[in-house]
């Protein structure tokens, strides 16, 4: 699955950038993520960075895009043209 952002963000900056797919961004009032590009740091991290880093814990899992690790792989491989057992 690809991750969300809920309405409990405090919009403190530190997601946007440990995004290694350039997935978070500033939506209307808080930080969003793109579904499309979000691969819970699967090919880069064995932990998705923004959960990480987050000091309210406000990124769950998106109950509306459901992705296996396989298909995140896949993503992964798409977004960056890399290829990685």
């Amino acid at each position: 699955m690809a991750l969300m952002i809920t309405s409990q963000c405090i919009n403190c900056d530190v997601c946007e950038p440990e995004c290694p797919n350039q997935a978070i961004y500033f939506g209307a009032s808080i930080y969003e993520i793109d579904p499309n590009k979000c691969t819970e740091c699967v090919g880069h991290f064995d932990e998705p960075q923004c959960v990480q880093v987050c000091p309210v814990e406000c990124i769950p899992l998106n109950p509306e895009v459901v992705e296996s690790k396989d298909d995140l792989m896949r993503k992964y491989q798409q977004l960056t043209g890399h290829s990685k057992a």
